[in-house]
Parts: C-alpha cells; structure tokens; sequence
C-alpha cells in the first residue's frame, strides 16, 4: 500500500494498458475523509500484498480524476486489465474494500 498520495499523475492512456489488479485511489492529504478511510484500506490491502495500488493526489483541473468522474474523495476505482470493475466513494466498511480487492484481484477474501 502506499502511504504517500503521487504529485505527478500517470496519464489515462497508460492506465487503461495497465496488466492485472489496479486499485486507484483518489483523495488528498487535506481531506478529513480519506484520512479515516486509510486504515480501512491498509487493512484490507493486507491480504493483496502484490496488487498494484496507485495514490493520486486530485484536485480541480487534474485529468486523472475528471476522466474518472471523481467528484468526491476518497474514491477507490478497482481495475482489472485497465478497465474499471467497480468503485467505492468514501468508503466506511473494509468488508466493501476487501470484497472489491477481492474481485479484481482473484483472491479469495475473508469469510
């Protein structure tokens, strides 16, 4: 899991090439909400060690976001093979995280 949000964003285009489990999150380190929403999800990548987690820094005008249509933080968009399988916006349950990870990423998660 990373801890820091990325000031550069990747492009669109090369996230839509991107191979395997992608979970995108975006949020700001300001944001009250994405600051509770980390230990849910630090949780409930635990058991996705190896899926690529990417934290985007987001604000008004910043591309990434918009061609995701984030309106509010944190927003989690779960990718697999660059195509979006699902999101969760502020997400309060890390049971709706781990079973997203879980989707994309083909691992079982808990029962």
């Amino acid at each position: 899991m990373n801890d820091e949000y990325a000031a550069l964003e990747p492009l669109r285009e090369d996230i839509d090439r991107l191979a395997g489990a992608t979970l995108i999150e975006f949020g700001s380190p300001d944001c009250g909400h994405c600051r509770r929403a980390q230990a849910l999800i630090a949780t409930a990548m635990a058991a996705h060690p190896g899926l690529r987690h990417l934290k985007i820094f987001d604000g008004p005008g910043r591309p990434l976001g918009r061609s995701f249509r984030v309106k509010l933080w944190p927003t989690l968009v779960f990718l697999r093979n660059g195509e979006e399988v699902s999101r969760l916006v502020r997400p309060v349950d890390v049971a709706d995280i781990e079973a997203a990870l879980g989707a994309i990423d083909g691992a079982a998660g808990p029962a």
